[in-house]
């Protein structure tokens, strides 16, 4: 848990591995996952690197699987995921087998792919061929008549092709086609050509891309030899398939009885294809999943050996990588188990390494904290060894959101949905759902649940639940007034001077009674919500400035604590967190009934229950050095005696602080420098006076008046940024009380609009009224209430985080630690595939 506090301690170190066992050490360390290597090799191509040719190997399995994988999914063969543990990275010389394998494979299949497509396209041939025979014969036989001569019944078209000596020719075209190609006939053969043309019914399927077309039947007659060949162009140019149709009728059944048995023969040959096919996909599908992994993991390995140096022997690998001082020990193991694997006698040699480099930044996460160190990560990676606001971020973030999304009814909905995706957190992701909205919910399904618990909790400070109030403890308020009164008078407030309140406050959260009274229940939340969240917003900033204070002490920079720490704290302490103070004074010190703190006149204690002066009206008063002069009579213009004296201090104390912030660290650099460049000066003298100088002294060093600007420029930025925003950020706080009061609202309206009505509706009507009513209000609750206000809260408090928290303390700078891990490679091909 260490680390997720402060980022792990990483390590520079230099390893040596004989050429025979580096490979089987490089798999140890990727199932390991706790090693970054450095590319030692940068100015060499990628072409030009030792283990290229293993690697397009390894390129030219993948690309064989993926064709393999392809024909797989086609045919909707379920692919066996790989049962318990994920296979080892095979040996090197498992790839030769794993290559005349994949060969094989491949090559029967697109063996098998062009005699099924060359199948195909005879048995669409004969199917065009059998629709040319059914239909011309129907058009031969159209309008039949009795020749008076020979008694026989003969057709027009049958008769011409007799005597006129006309030709024709049959074929086959795309349905859409028609209508262009019957112009371009009629334009190209000057209306000297006779089309009949039929649809056919059933789709046809285009071998080369087994898609389902539908086709037509034409017959075009046309008188001599110069119009056949115009017709056959045109026939080419649309792409039409002509096909041979015999004049005789008997011809044409008996070539039609002979294209029926050969499409019975090709639907029994292809029926067999497909069946071999099959049997060759479903024996791949089984090992399919392991061979991607086996694949890829040798990919992966030769890849990061190409990172490696050789020594001038040839013999060694030299690799520099970063690993986490605390595992150290883990790491050597692993080497230990690679070079026992591959058999080599030489000890794998990993040194430690002084470097002046920044090392990456590495934070342990499991299940539950990856989502939170997600959160920080998308705004910067932190600097190394940068305090890691993380932990502190699983109370902060529900617990922020939880303020602007107070209700127990949809947080019940939230944390119940959060509950359900952890509770089936492994079936969901053996699922692998290809969604992208799906799996950002899935990662953060800790964080829904926290969230949704939270406001549950804030929505019982608030009491309410789907804009209704639970009585729980009973009502600290009695009703006075009769019927009549209270229905004619909307204008009734809940005063706690009178005799209505009973003097003691309600066991828990907000009195349900606050729920009905319409005419002040605004002004009540209202200055009960933003009280609060101004309070949280300023423990929260002080709790970010005191982050800070850890940053310096560990990094050793002493001038940072009273020039930027101390100046910072006191800043916000003696305006912001004063103000603070002033609402609990106010709170504890001032009620509905006398006597009161403040006032010392009895006439006073006795009519006035307003004598409390108001917060922001003093604070301002207090940054202006003034005095209200429109205090009202009865009130108090001050808490308690000698506040106005203490505030002014308070207000030159805090402006004193910002030259020390501005001038502080630049001055402080100043004075060192100086006193270095005289320690030089004075070394250089007693070095000239001595004769070691072998001449004139050298002249002074001069000072580094470019450091210094630019550290008064950072120091000037970050303090201009510092004052206004503490003024900006405990405003931007208020957004807690908006949306919370945005959220109790809507939720409201919805119950005033909906709800409410449909439950009091009376008879039988009145329940199917109430069935539809109740539909479309828990449609709002769930789409508008908790999604789209759960994610405007969501973006809110992430805000608060990045902006108003972590800008005190966080620096954000760092680089994140990128290990070799298998894991990490499967994981990231396995997405890129969905």
């Amino acid at each position: 848990m260490g680390s997720l506090f402060r980022s792990e301690e990483m390590t520079l170190c230099q390893l040596f591995l004989q050429s025979e066992a580096a490979y089987a050490c490089v798999s140890e360390l990727g199932e390991l996952g706790l090693v970054q290597f450095r590319d030692l090799n940068p100015d060499v191509n990628a072409f030009q690197r030792k283990f290229v040719n293993e690697v397009r190997r390894c390129d030219e399995m993948e690309r064989k699987l993926r064709y393999l994988e392809k024909e797989i999914r086609r045919d909707g063969i379920p692919m066996l995921e790989i049962p318990g543990e994920v296979p080892e990275a095979p040996q090197p010389r498992e790839m030769i087998d794993l290559e005349a394998t994949f060969e094989k494979l491949e090559n029967e299949l697109r063996e098998v792919n062009q005699n099924a497509e060359a199948l195909k396209r005879n048995y669409l041939e004969l199917t065009e061929l059998k629709h040319i025979l059914r239909k011309t014969q129907v058009f031969f036989d159209e309008r039949l008549y009795c020749d008076a001569d020979t008694g026989v019944y003969r057709s027009p078209l049958r008769q011409a092709l007799e005597t006129a000596g006309l030709y024709f020719v049959a074929g086959v075209i795309l349905r859409e086609r028609i209508p262009a190609f019957e112009r371009m006939l009629w334009r190209a053969c000057r209306g000297n050509v006779f089309l009949r043309q039929a649809e056919i019914d059933t789709p046809l399927e285009d071998p080369s891309s087994s898609d389902q077309v539908y086709k037509s039947v034409f017959i075009i007659f046309f008188q001599g030899d110069q119009l056949k060949t115009r017709v056959k162009k045109i026939c080419e140019g649309f792409r039409a398939t002509l096909y041979p149709c015999p004049e005789a009728p008997a011809d044409r059944r008996e070539m039609a009885m002979g294209v029926m048995t050969r499409i019975e023969d090709l639907n029994t040959v292809l029926g067999q294809t497909q069946d071999h096919r099959h049997r060759v996909l479903v024996a791949a599908a089984k090992n399919i999943k392991n061979w991607f992994v086996k694949v890829r993991k040798i990919k992966a390995i030769y890849h990061t050996l190409n990172l490696f140096n050789l020594d001038v022997t040839q013999k060694c690998l030299i690799a520099e990588c970063w690993v986490p001082a605390l595992d150290m020990e883990t790491i050597q193991l692993a080497l230990r188990r690679g070079t026992e694997r591959s058999g080599s006698s030489v000890p794998p040699i990993l040194n430690r390494m002084e470097t002046l480099e920044d090392p990456p930044t590495y934070n342990r996460t499991n299940k539950f904290t990856s989502a939170f160190q997600n959160l920080i990560y998308a705004y910067g990676v932190a600097t190394y060894r940068e305090v890691n606001p993380a932990p502190y971020t699983i109370i902060t973030f529900p617990f922020l959101f939880a303020v602007m999304f107070g209700d127990l009814g949809h947080g019940a909905l939230m944390a119940a949905f959060g509950f359900w995706m952890c509770y089936k957190e492994k079936p969901l992701q053996a699922k692998k759902i290809d969604s992208e909205i799906w799996n950002i919910f899935f990662g953060g399904r800790y964080i829904v649940l926290l969230m949704g618990l939270f406001s549950m909790y804030t929505g019982l400070i608030y009491n309410d639940i789907f804009s209704k109030s639970l009585n729980i403890f009973g009502s600290s308020w009695q009703n006075n007034y009769n019927e009549s009164t209270l229905r004619e008078n909307k204008a009734l407030q809940l005063n706690p001077d009178s005799e209505d309140y009973l003097q003691y406050p309600y066991a828990f959260g907000i009195d349900p009674v606050w729920q009905l009274a319409e005419a002040n229940k605004i002004i009540f939340m209202n200055a009960y919500k933003m009280k609060i969240s101004i309070i949280i917003g300023v423990f929260h900033m002080l709790f970010g400035v005191c982050m800070s204070l850890w940053n310096h002490i560990y990094f050793k920079r002493r001038i940072s604590i009273y020039v930027e720490f101390i100046p910072q704290i006191m800043f916000l302490t003696l305006l912001f967190f004063y103000m603070v103070l002033l609402m609990f004074i106010k709170w504890t010190t001032y009620g509905p009934t006398p006597p009161y703190f403040g006032s010392q006149d009895p006439e006073i204690v006795k009519t006035s229950g307003f004598c409390a002066p108001s917060i922001l009206i003093t604070f301002i008063n207090m940054m202006l050095f003034k005095t209200d002069a429109n205090t009202r009579p009865q009130c108090d213009p001050t808490m308690f005696a000698g506040q106005i004296g203490l505030q002014k201090f308070f207000v030159i104390l805090a402006l004193m602080c910002v030259p020390v912030m501005l001038f502080g660290k630049p001055y402080y650099l100043m004075k060192e420098q100086k006193k270095r460049d005289s320690q030089a000066h004075q070394s250089m003298e007693a070095a000239a006076e001595n004769g070691a100088a072998g001449g004139a002294p050298a002249p002074a060093p001069r000072g580094h008046d470019d450091d210094i600007t630019e550290v008064f420029i950072h120091q000037a930025i970050h303090t201009i940024e510092y004052v206004l925003g503490s003024v900006s950020h405990t405003a931007s706080y208020l957004r807690l009380w908006a949306l919370s009061l945005a959220h109790a609202q809507l939720a409201e309206v919805a119950w005033n609009m909906l709800l409410r009505k449909g439950l009091k509706s009376a008879g039988y009507q009145g329940g199917i009224y109430l069935y539809v009513v109740f539909a479309g209000w828990a449609a709002i609750s769930v789409s508008i209430l908790v999604l789209m206000e759960g994610l405007s809260a969501f973006l809110h408090t992430l805000r608060l985080h990045w902006v108003e928290f972590q800008s005190k303390f966080y620096s954000g700078e760092g680089y994140l630690f990128q290990p070799f891990s298998f894991e990490v490679i499967l994981d990231s091909a396995g997405q890129t595939e969905e």
